[in-house]
């Protein structure tokens, strides 16, 4: 069972980003995506500040974000890295398990993947990714470097959008 202590929010300015985004699609009628609660089971309270000083996952959890747009079913993972590479590590088999089962049935799986070091910010189509996962498992490398994220769905700001995921979501549906 996973805890939560010094390390949570891990991902939080990425996820800001999108949760800026996913308000102004929602507003624009252009996408419903929200963000996915993960959740949690305090163990240490701290009764002066009334803030959760230690708790446990409950259960795993699936991907950060599920949602719609424009008729088009999606789910995504958030990732932040200060490399420039994307661990495998960082992904976990519960995610690309359902991440897979969700393509299956006709919806579209991808990673948001915002290289820190570098200010620049990807979507990682899932089967580019699982291709590197399926290769990790049989000994082959165990990141994603930065030189394998296709330009083509690079996110760029836009208009008041800081994180315009949308178009690369576009670019991803012509590619499949």
């Amino acid at each position: 069972m996973g805890y939560w202590h010094s390390r949570g929010l891990r991902g939080s300015y990425l996820e800001d980003l999108i949760n800026q985004a996913n308000t102004l699609y929602l507003e624009q009628g252009l996408a419903v995506v929200q963000k996915l609660p993960t959740a949690i089971k305090p163990v240490e309270l701290d009764k002066e500040r009334g803030t959760i000083k230690l708790a446990y996952f409950e259960e795993k959890s699936t991907v950060d974000y599920m949602g719609n747009v424009q008729g088009v079913p999606v789910c995504f993972d958030a990732k932040e890295t200060n490399e420039k590479r994307l661990p495998i590590a960082n992904i976990h088999a519960h995610q690309m398990a359902f991440m897979d089962a969700f393509q299956k049935q006709d919806g579209l799986a991808f990673l948001i993947v915002l290289f820190k070091q570098l200010d620049t910010c990807f979507l990682l189509p899932f089967q580019i990714l699982k291709s590197y996962w399926d290769a990790a498992k049989k000994e082959g490398r165990k990141s994603i470097p930065y030189d394998a994220f296709d330009p083509v769905f690079q996110i760029f700001p836009q208009g008041n959008i800081q994180l315009h995921y949308l178009e690369a979501v576009g670019t991803y549906l012509k590619h499949i």
